[in-house]
């Protein structure tokens, strides 16, 4: 592979640097190279694969984009896509020991199992809400005495009911019309084990709460993701054979799974396995003598992505949000191009 061709691919890790760090995505980077954006090549550059997909968590790989399309991508992922999260917290009774302040704020973090996309925003200045912006839950609980308690127990599971305050005690209270459209298993806390106070007896929390749809921009509490992150695609090559003790040093220096040992006529020869594997540590540059036996890159435009829900949509939905938000923030600018070339 020619320096050019192999300076315009990837990103080379060294010892103490990181080279070909720029973006070469623009015309003119290179002699003999034409890089202008065509539509036609980008399509077939494009691509996206999906490797891992659970309820809470996705890992997909987008190839064919440059660094600042990702990171927008990543950037909407956190604080662009809307979900529904508690505003107004409106306390009838607390004698807890948590001062009405704290109990709001530890309410309002609690992520809402709701579709954002059957919501409107809440009007700014309204107070109250209606059926189509706003969704209340309860909390109503009132610590007691078990008076079947043994009299030596000690453990407050056995001595008190309702002493532990969770989120299994929210309650969904349907507004307007609300009940004929959704049922309970469509509106209620993410997790029913959240905890949110301790009470003792005598002590009790009655409050409404109203969830309302925002972005994280906003509010860290509207954030659909615990994480969303991008990483560059690892390559391994190796310059030389390595065998004996020097490849099991080899292979101890990289994350397990990224370097395996094959038998070659009596003799362990180090291999690479999995380069995606590998974290880019460099562990490698410690060894004087292993150094220059492995060059380390990064593939420059390939992205793996990890996407972790909170719990309010599924992964691959908040994907598509992303992608819908960022085709809107196209369109717009698109539409600015416009006005400013009329006038």
């Amino acid at each position: 592979m020619s320096a050019p061709t192999d300076m315009r691919r990837y990103i080379s890790l060294k010892e103490y640097s990181v080279e070909n760090t720029h973006a070469a995505d623009f015309p003119g980077g290179f002699d003999g190279y034409d890089d202008t954006w065509n539509q036609e090549n980008f399509e077939k550059q494009f691509q996206i694969d999906v490797s891992k997909l659970t309820d809470d968590e996705m890992e997909f790989d987008m190839i064919g984009v440059d660094a600042s399309i990702a990171n927008a991508f990543r950037r909407i992922l956190i604080a662009e896509v809307p979900t529904m999260a508690i505003e107004k917290v409106f306390i009838y009774n607390n004698t807890s020991i948590i001062q009405d302040e704290v109990l709001a704020h530890r309410l309002g973090l609690i992520p809402i199992y709701a579709d954002p996309r059957l919501f409107e925003y809440r009007q700014e200045g309204d107070e109250d809400g209606t059926a189509e912006d706003t969704i209340e839950l309860q909390l109503k609980v009132k610590c007691t005495k078990d008076q079947h308690a043994a009299k030596d127990a000690t453990d407050p599971d056995e001595l008190y009911k309702n002493w532990r305050v969770t989120t299994k005690h929210m309650k969904w209270i349907p507004i307007g019309n609300q009940a004929e459209i959704y049922s309970a298993r469509d509106i209620h806390p993410v997790n029913d084990d959240i905890l949110i106070a301790k009470l003792r007896p005598g002590q009790e929390i009655d409050v409404r709460v109203h969830c309302v749809k925002g972005v994280g921009k906003d509010h860290a509490k509207f954030s659909p993701v615990a994480t969303a992150s991008y990483r560059l695609l690892p390559d391994i090559k190796l310059t030389e054979p390595v065998t004996g003790e020097k490849a099991e040093r080899l292979a101890k220096s990289f994350t397990p799974g990224v370097i395996e040992l094959q038998e070659v006529d009596g003799e362990k020869e180090a291999v690479v396995a999995n380069a995606r594997l590998d974290t880019c540590s460099r562990n490698v540059f410690r060894h004087e003598d292993l150094k220059d036996s492995v060059k380390i890159s990064r593939v420059r435009n390939h992205f793996i992505f990890s996407v972790e829900s909170t719990g309010a949509l599924k992964p691959d939905v908040l994907v598509g949000e992303a992608v819908k938000v960022l085709i809107g923030k196209c369109r717009k600018f698109l539409v600015e191009l416009d006005s400013n070339a009329d006038s």
